[in-house]
């Protein structure tokens, strides 16, 4: 068991199987609503399993999803769950100029809200996608009253990363209380590698999960951040038969043993909300280095 006074950072990016980064050149943003969605059924599941382990998480939601599951937000708030931004549609914030992307976060905020009855006080890019291109995106996090992010992957990866980043909580803006908190690495052969969930939990031996967050917390004493997608226990999801083959590999591989891995995991650790996570670091957030 992990050390009972370090409580880790659980987290869902609610979003269906086709609004995934992997499949973003062959399933246009148009054709969403034609397709089925899964994102409630699963969701569910996940809060079964969360209530089954008695632990509380965040889940960042899409603006798109929240805008057609009001009853389902307002689901996972009862639960004891936080609600959070991932934005509106799954654009990545690199794609973005300033102006834009306030009012991606803006339309998503206010759609998140609406739905579920509670402000939003948290943000995680789409596919982490904060990194040195976006020295912007902080600032207007910040005007918009975020209290904190969780959009860095501080590694070096084909689809994302930010590897210069610390590989924990920090604060990226020397004016203002807004608090990065990057998703977990850890340190092998003197190298980071990714350890925070994902494809790399559900392809990966769950040992190697395992041994990374009690690295995180027994040698480094800080909490682990962990997320995955409801789409990644949902096996019967349709498949996507023009995707490149790389894509699905990454997106179809073990569905099936997903959800028995997540049930280890929720109660093998301590775990809860981001909000709770980023009001614990904050006092031991660094600075960003210029």
């Amino acid at each position: 068991m992990a050390a009972p006074s370090i409580v880790n950072g659980l987290s869902v990016d609610v979003e269906d199987w086709f609004q995934v980064g992997a499949f973003e050149t062959v399933i246009a943003r148009e054709a969403w609503d034609g397709l089925a969605l899964r994102v409630e059924d699963n969701v569910l599941r996940v809060l079964d399993l969360f209530a089954e382990a008695d632990v509380k998480a965040t889940f960042f939601t899409l603006g798109w999803v929240a805008q057609r599951n009001g009853a389902l937000m307002r689901r996972i708030v009862e639960a004891g769950h936080e609600l959070a931004s991932h934005g509106f549609d799954h654009a990545r914030v690199f794609t973005f100029d300033r102006k834009t992307f306030a009012a991606d976060i803006l339309r998503a905020r206010k759609t998140i809200e609406d739905a579920g009855g509670v402000a939003v006080t948290g943000y995680r890019a789409p596919s982490f996608s904060i990194d040195q291109r976006t020295p912007w995106a902080y600032m207007e996090l910040a005007e918009q009253g975020y209290a904190y992010s969780s959009s860095v992957a501080p590694v070096a990866h084909d689809h994302y990363g930010w590897r210069e980043a610390p590989r924990f909580a920090f604060r990226p803006l020397p004016w203002s209380d807004l608090i990065e908190i990057p998703v977990t690495t850890a340190m092998l052969g003197g190298r980071r590698v990714a350890a925070g969930g994902g494809g790399f939990f559900r392809v990966l031996p769950y040992g190697f999960s395992r041994w990374a967050i009690r690295q995180v917390n027994r040698r480094e004493e800080r909490p682990a951040v962990f997320y995955f997608h409801p789409w990644e226990i949902d096996p019967g999801q349709p498949r996507v038969a023009d995707a490149p083959i790389r894509s699905k590999l990454r997106h179809y591989t073990n569905l099936d043993r997903m959800a028995p891995k997540l049930r280890e995991l929720v109660h093998e650790f301590a775990w809860g909300r981001m909000d709770l996570i980023a009001h614990r670091e904050a006092a031991r957030a660094v600075p960003l280095a210029a």
